[in-house]
C-alpha cells in the first residue's frame, strides 16, 4: 500500500510515521517543509495544481494529513490548518491517483461540553477559540470533499515527544526545574480542568486502522475518560520521584501567578516556585471528555496505553535536562 504521509515531523506525524514504517506492507513517502521529508511542500503556500502533479506521480492508494498548526494567531491558524487543507482536497479533486484521505482533526473542534458528558460524533461543534474553529472548517472542507475520507478528532494527546508549551510539558518542566533547584515546594496553577487524554502511541494506531479500512465520517479517537489535571501533576510527580509539596494556586480563567519557575518567592506563606496559571488552550473550558464507541466498532480501535505510562515517558525526557 502507498501512503504519502503530509507532516511526518510534526509530534503526532512522526509517531505515524513510525507506526505505517512498522507494517511491511507499507510504502512510505512525506511530504513536509523540513528538510528531513522526501518531498518538499509547504501546503500553505503551495499550490493544488503542483500538489495534484507530485500525486499523480507518486500515486499514492491513503493520503495521511497529520500537518497544521496549534498555536498563533486566527491568520496563521486558519493559513496552516484550512487553507493547507484545502489545497489538500483539491489536489487530490484533480489527482487520478483516487487515494483515500485520512485527516486528524481535533477535539478542541467540539469546543466546551456538560461535565460529566461523553462527547459522541454527533454533537453540533461549538469551538471556543481560533484554533477550534481553524480546525472545524478543515474537517466540514473534507467532509464536504466528495473524497473517500476520514477525519479521526484526537482528543489531547499525551506521551513522549509531548511539547514542552503544552500544559503537560509544562507540569514536567516545573517539576524538572524544582527538583534541580532543590525546592522542596512546588506551587501549581491552573489545575481545575479536566481533560481525556489520549497517548500519541494509540492516536497512530487509530490512523493505521483508519488507512486500512473503509470508515468515513468523523471518528473521535480518545481515552474515554476524563482526567483532572491536578491529578495528571501528582501521578507527574511520583514517577519522577519528587517527595516536595504540590500546592495548587486557584484563581479565576486567565489569571497570572506572580512569579516565575525557579524564582523564589518570598511571601508570609510559602517560599515556593510557582508555575503560572493559563487558561487551557484548546478552548474547551473545564471539562472535556470522548465517546470512543466508534473507533471500537468502526476501527476495531481501542487505546492501549494508560496515562501513567504516558506521563513516564514524557518525564524520562524532562530528565534528560537535569
Amino acid at each position: 500500500m502507498r501512503v504519502l504521509l503530509i507532516g511526518a515531523n510534526g509530534y503526532l506525524g512522526r509517531f505515524v510515521a513510525d507506526r505505517l514504517l512498522a507494517d511491511p506492507a507499507v510504502q512510505l513517502t512525506a511530504l513536509g517543509r523540513g528538510d528531513d521529508a522526501d518531498v518538499r511542500f509547504d501546503l500553505a503556500a503551495g499550490s493544488p495544481g503542483a500538489l495534484t502533479r507530485f500525486l499523480d506521480a507518486v500515486h499514492p492508494q491513503v493520503v495521511v494529513n497529520c500537518a497544521g498548526a496549534t498555536r498563533g494567531g486566527a491568520r496563521e491558524l486558519t493559513r496552516h490548518n484550512t487553507v493547507a487543507v484545502a489545497t489538500v482536497c483539491e489536489g487530490l479533486r484533480r489527482s487520478g491517483c483516487g487515494a483515500r484521505l485520512v485527516h486528524l482533526g481535533c477535539g478542541a473542534e467540539y469546543g466546551p461540553s456538560q461535565p460529566g458528558s461523553s462527547t459522541a460524533e454527533d454533537a453540533v461543534p461549538r469551538p471556543g477559540g481560533p484554533y477550534g474553529v481553524s480546525k472545524l472548517a478543515a474537517t466540514e472542507l473534507v467532509l464536504n470533499s466528495g473524497l473517500d475520507a476520514v477525519v479521526l478528532r484526537v482528543f489531547s494527546p499525551a506521551g513522549p515527544g509531548t511539547p514542552a508549551g503544552s500544559p503537560l510539558g509544562r507540569l514536567a518542566e516545573a517539576l524538572r526545574r524544582a527538583m534541580q533547584s532543590g525546592d522542596g515546594e512546588l506551587k501549581l496553577g491552573g489545575l481545575g480542568v479536566q481533560r481525556d487524554f489520549v497517548d500519541v502511541r494509540d492516536v497512530a494506531r487509530a490512523v493505521h486502522a483508519a488507512a486500512l479500512s473503509a470508515a468515513q465520517g468523523v471518528i473521535n479517537i480518545g481515552s474515554g475518560r476524563a482526567v483532572r489535571l491536578r491529578d495528571a501533576a501528582a501521578v507527574l510527580a511520583r514517577v519522577a520521584g519528587y517527595g516536595g509539596a504540590l500546592h495548587e494556586l486557584d484563581g479565576p480563567p486567565g489569571a497570572m501567578v506572580r512569579g516565575l519557575i525557579g524564582h523564589q518567592r518570598t511571601d508570609s506563606e510559602h517560599h515556593a516556585p510557582t508555575m503560572p496559571v493559563h487558561p487551557y488552550p484548546d478552548g474547551c473550558g473545564s471539562w472535556q471528555q470522548a465517546d470512543v464507541r466508534t473507533a471500537r466498532d468502526r476501527l476495531g480501535w481501542r487505546p492501549r496505553i494508560g496515562l501513567e505510562e504516558s506521563l513516564a515517558d514524557i518525564w524520562m525526557e524532562a530528565a534528560c535536562r537535569i
